[in-house]
Parts: C-alpha cells; structure tokens; sequence
C-alpha cells in the first residue's frame, strides 16, 4: 500500500500548483536540459556512426574483406583457391590479385601500388566498377599494358586517359650496364575515384597477366581477395579456405589491415559519448537544485505524513517518484527528437546550402559531399541508459534529506 501512496503523492506533488514559481522554473530548465542532452548525444553519435559507416564503406569497396596469399613466393594453385572459396555459402565472391610498390612517370613522378587484377572477376569482391569515373575495367586487355590510374595519381602526374606513363618496379633486370630497374610503358585507360586519398593517390590498376609478365611470376598471384556476405566473419572464414587447400598461407583481413584507423574512429567517438553525457550531467545538477527546493517548501507536508505514520522509506520515494517523472520526461522528448533530428540532418544541412548559397561540405575537400547519419537502435538505447541512470542518481540526496525531516521541528512554526 506504501508504494502506491508514494507514487501517489509524487504525482500529486507534480499536478500541483507550486508557492514558489521559481521551482517550476528550476523543474522546466531540468527538463529543457535533459532534452537538449539527450537530443545532441544522439544528433552527434548517429553523425559519427555514419561518417564511419561512410569511410568503411569507401575503404572496403576497394580493399577485400579478406585475402589468402602465398608465403614466401607467388600463390600458384590460385584457381583452386577461387573454386573452393565460390563452395563456401558465407563468400560473396572471391578474385587472384598481383601487388607490387612502383614508381610512376607521367610528367612527374609518383610511387604508388600497381595492382594487378581480372576485369572478368574483379567486380565480385570491390566495387571499382562503380567507381570508374572515365573508361571501364573492360578497357584492361591482357598484353596490352593498359593502365587506369586514380583519380588524383592521375592530376599529379599530369596523364590523363590517352596519354602513357612509365612504370618502374623495384626488381632489377641485369643488363650489360649493370642492374637496372623493371620498366615498362602503360596507356591510361581510365581513371576511378574511390572517394580516399589512399586510392586515389595510391593505387593504379592494370591487367592481371601484365602485372604477371612485369614481376615476372609467372602464373602465380599475390593471393585471392575475398567478399563475405558478413564482413565481421572474414578471419574465420579466410582460415577455414587456408585450411581446405592444405598448406602454409598468410591469412589478413581487413580489421589488421586497418585496424588502428578503425580503432580510432572507435575511440573517437567513445570519447564524444563521454563528453555529451556531461550535458546530461549538468541537467540532472538541475534536477537536484530543483528537488532541494521542492523538498524545502514542502517541509510542512512531510512533516505531516511521518505523524501520520509515513515511514522514511516512503517519503524518500515520494520525491524519487517526482524527479523520475520528470527525467523520464525529458528523455523521451530528448530521444524522439534527437532521433527525428539525426533522420532529417541531411536535408537540413542541404536546405540550409540551398538558402545561403554556400556548400558546407565540399565534395572536392572532404570527398564526401552533405552529412551521412546512421541512427543505432543500440546507441540510442545506451543514450537513454545513461540519461536515466543520471537522473536516477540526481533524486537520492534530495530525496534522503526529505526521509530525514524531524516532524517536530517543521511543525514548530506553523
């Protein structure tokens, strides 16, 4: 019966009309507070979840999310490879890929990765197809030594499609001069543009047989890339390939390849996390101030009900009941529009473009072009964990004191 009086009386206390307007005042900046905590958390957390969905998009639909390589040498029995790999239900696709570090000649010089790959294949584990911004991945013939270049490789070397490029391997060649350097002249077929400067300075694409016949391998790869239908399965299923071709072969895929950049968009964004929740702190030391006041005016109240036999306990939950209602307020209004914020940030961001004919983003400076959002069930669920762990926190001292009130020095005065 005690419970459901304090929650009673708790409801009561908010419907009533306060004596001192400068609580309601201290109540409504509470709640305005939490609302704009929470509402900024999730704005901000969903923006960096989607600039990192963003990025490893990017970076993943030009690297693999696995690869299985030869140790020591050239991958020989790579078609196997790719067979055993198109067995497997949790492999996409899977394609032979030769890389070597070079130098490049246009009308400057450049040192980039020369990446060898089949036109036929290569579509089933990246998605450079996509992002050929002249020329096609059909325009590599093999003997040809046709070459496409990235986008911003293909500026600083001043070659353009058409134009030829000279292309200088590490491997030297002994001629009656002494060792000198693997070259080879390439046309520029094409250019893409992956959207990371990684790429587009960094690499160049040409046939996989060229890529053979220039580092003279042979018939053997530098391994076979592969694309998951779930790309946080890529160890285990880049092992369980090495294992069924029974040998030794070097297996990576793409959280060690590039884990310390994913590791610091985590942290990053771990950090932001802690940062904002320090809004919802401030609110909740509001709440406190409020709940103190409250406690304050209603001495004469409480005083009453321990005479009538309230214990402590009860009062204590009374004024729980009271700074909950209001922290579980300001959370849902907080996470609806911080949810409804975060959805629509991008058409905000392009209306505002629009009206003051300026481009927030430039596509040419940031490669990516208006604010990518991803609203996280989980991230939201956690906002709002934190939010009412806050405000739960923020009731106890004020409700504490209120259990403490000694009836009879309250009602001394009255």
């Amino acid at each position: 019966m005690l419970p459901n009086l304090s929650l009673a009386i708790g409801l009561r206390y908010l419907r009533a009309k306060r004596r001192n307007g400068f609580i309601s005042f201290i109540s409504m900046a509470s709640i305005l507070g939490i609302i704009i905590g929470v509402m900024a958390l999730i704005t901000t957390i969903s923006v960096m979840s989607g600039f990192q969905q963003e990025l490893r998009d990017r970076i993943l639909g030009m690297v693999a999310h696995a690869t299985v390589s030869g140790i020591g040498g050239p991958l020989q029995d790579w078609p196997r490879a790719v067979e055993l790999a198109g067995e497997d239900p949790r492999v996409v696709g899977a394609a032979p890929y030769v890389e070597t570090e070079s130098l490049l000649q246009g009308r400057s010089r450049r040192g980039a990765i020369i990446r060898g790959v089949l036109p036929s294949l290569e579509p089933k584990v990246s998605e450079l197809g996509a992002k050929m911004v002249q020329g096609s991945l059909d325009d590599l013939q093999p003997g040809e030594y046709h070459i496409i270049l990235g986008r911003e490789l293909s500026l600083l070397l001043g070659a353009g499609v058409g134009d030829s490029v000279n292309v200088y391997i590490s491997e030297a060649t002994v001629t009656p001069l002494g060792a000198m350097p693997r070259a080879r002249r390439f046309e520029v077929v094409g250019v893409f543009e992956a959207g990371a400067q990684e790429f587009d300075l960094g690499m160049a694409l040409v046939h996989l047989e060229d890529a053979q016949r220039l580092g003279r391998m042979g018939d053997g790869v530098s391994g076979v890339r592969l694309k998951l239908v779930d790309l946080w399965d890529a160890w285990p299923v880049a092992r369980d390939l090495a294992d069924r071709m029974q040998g030794h072969y070097r297996v990576r895929d793409w959280t060690r390849d590039h884990a310390n950049f994913f590791r610091a968009l985590k942290l990053e964004k771990t950090v932001m996390f802690i940062l904002l929740s320090l809004v919802i702190a401030i609110a909740a030391f509001n709440l406190v101030s409020s709940l103190v006041m409250l406690v304050q005016d209603k001495q004469s109240d409480i005083a009453i009900l321990r005479t009538l036999g309230m214990s402590p306990g009860a009062v204590m939950r009374v004024f729980i009941v009271q700074g909950m209602v209001i922290g579980v307020l300001g959370i849902g209004i907080g996470v609806a529009s911080g949810v409804l914020l975060a959805s629509n940030l991008s058409n905000i961001v392009r209306s505002i473009e629009e009206a003051t004919q300026t481009e927030l983003m430039p596509s040419d400076v940031y490669y990516i072009s208006g604010v990518p959002t991803l609203v996280d069930p989980m991230d939201v669920l956690m906002i709002a964990l934190v939010a009412f762990v806050l405000c739960l926190l923020a009731t106890l001292y004020p409700a504490w004191r209120a259990s403490r009130t000694d009836p009879a020095t309250a009602l001394r005065y009255e």
